[in-house]
């Protein structure tokens, strides 16, 4: 009876696993191509002042230590052995409501983490420690906000589905 009890919940474990995972790696590859978007409608004009202009400092720049140009041995040294280990990335299971991946480039450096937050007393962290206090908060409740860091080589976004089971997302990613 325990052994089906343990064998129940390493299968539910591994459905939320592999649900945030696809979760995570949409919200990192819609953010790429949110990148992409604005970097190509930025007037040129626009970049060439950027670089004049003092350095933001971002209100939210690493997960639990972990920060964009880690290695992955780094990265593991901060958070342990992942649940997951797949070419290029990691997948943690760091609580019922809580999961984080970490994706490696060629170097096996961070380029991404993306941290989900799943249900409203998951312990999701407020919007405004993340992207600050102006965000688009749509009627039906969600949110999203992306904030560049163009000298710093990163950008943070928060973005927050509706629904009676919100699934928060912060992602931060190399730019």
């Amino acid at each position: 009876m325990i052994h089906n009890a343990k064998v129940s919940f390493f299968l539910r474990l591994i459905s939320i696993s592999l649900f945030f995972a696809v979760f995570g790696l949409c919200g990192v590859i819609w953010g790429t191509e949110v990148n992409a978007q604005v970097q190509n409608a930025r007037p040129k004009a626009a970049k060439a002042f950027s670089g004049s202009a003092a350095t933001k400092q971002p209100l939210y720049s690493d997960y639990r230590g972990v920060r964009i140009g880690m290695t992955a041995d780094e990265a593991r040294a901060k958070l342990g052995l992942p649940s997951q280990k797949l070419e290029g990335q990691d997948f943690y299971v760091v609580s019922e409501t809580e999961t984080v991946q970490i994706v490696y480039d060629a170097m096996h450096r961070v380029t991404a983490i993306s941290v989900d937050y799943l249900g409203a007393k998951s312990g999701a962290p407020d919007y405004k420690a993340i992207v600050g206090a102006d965000i688009e908060v749509k009627p039906d409740g969600s949110m999203y906000k992306l904030v560049r860091y163009e000298q710093l080589g990163f950008w943070v976004s928060y973005n927050r589905t509706a629904g009676s089971l919100p699934i928060v997302t912060v992602t931060i990613q190399k730019i």
